[in-house]
């Protein structure tokens, strides 16, 4: 269900259940957890999540599920909430691969990653207005601070889902492909990414996440920006950024 391969300090991570549209019961969650974990020991500079098939993620796999003894504060807090923890906490740049569908859990794997392209025939979104239930995964959220109230509340009225190409251009996501061109970009950015000043990246990666959790004044935010900077002056890659711009050469980054 969940593979894992690393090479050249690249994680990628494939849900691999194409026949169900990949959607997730508890093992998978489970197991894409542990997977986050291998790869954090592992000590990846960098980690690619993709679907194999014809979708990303449909969301929960709810085949079998009886709505009548259903534990679903079980399965969101206590299974789905920490694994996102997980994967927008990981320490190395994320990427996703956003394709056919992305509904629901699915959705939340893209939130919880760093950069997410999106395939022109992505399906984004949520289909529980036919399903009596509501959005999870922190959909409720992205789509608050980015499309605002009531664009928020009319795809959760309707349950309409929105396009690879509306979902870039709405600023959900980072950028749209075609899809036979989707994978091999994001592939690249991860190991492109793997390849620079990661040190430099996470520090950018935490500057965000405290801004957003804690809502900082533009001049706070720029007071902790100085400190993350003057704090990177002591890194490896730091020095060896400026050595090779003053030698007018491609640096040769650690991570470090």
């Amino acid at each position: 269900m969940i593979d894992l391969t690393i090479a050249d300090d690249v994680a990628t991570v494939v849900l691999n259940a194409p026949t169900k549209l990949n959607s997730l019961n508890e093992q998978a969650l489970v197991d894409l957890d542990a997977a986050y974990e291998t790869a954090e020991v592992a000590g990846v500079r960098a980690l690619m999540l993709r679907g194999e098939g014809r979708a990303f993620c449909a969301g929960r796999d709810i085949s079998g599920v009886d709505p009548r003894n259903d534990d679903v504060q079980g399965y969101l807090g206590g299974l789905v909430t920490p694994l996102l923890q997980r994967m927008a906490r990981f320490p190395a740049p994320t990427f996703a691969v956003a394709h056919g569908a992305c509904l629901g859990v699915g959705l939340g794997l893209l939130i919880a990653t760093d950069v997410v392209y999106v395939a022109e025939s992505a399906k984004i979104g949520s289909p529980f207005a036919a399903l009596g239930a509501t959005l999870d995964s922190g959909g409720h959220a992205l789509f608050l601070e980015r499309l605002g109230a009531h664009k928020t509340l009319d795809l959760i009225y309707t349950g309409r889902l929105m396009s690879g190409s509306e979902a870039v251009t709405s600023g959900l996501f980072s950028r749209v492909f075609p899809d036979e061109e989707v994978v091999h970009a994001t592939t690249e950015a991860a190991a492109n990414a793997a390849r620079g000043a990661t040190a430099a990246f996470l520090a950018s990666k935490d500057l965000i996440a405290r801004m957003r959790d804690e809502r900082l004044a533009l001049w706070d935010s720029v007071d902790i920006e100085n400190a993350a900077q003057a704090a990177l002056c002591d890194t490896d890659d730091y020095r060896e950024g400026f050595a090779a711009f003053q030698q007018k050469r491609k640096p040769e980054f650690q991570g470090r």
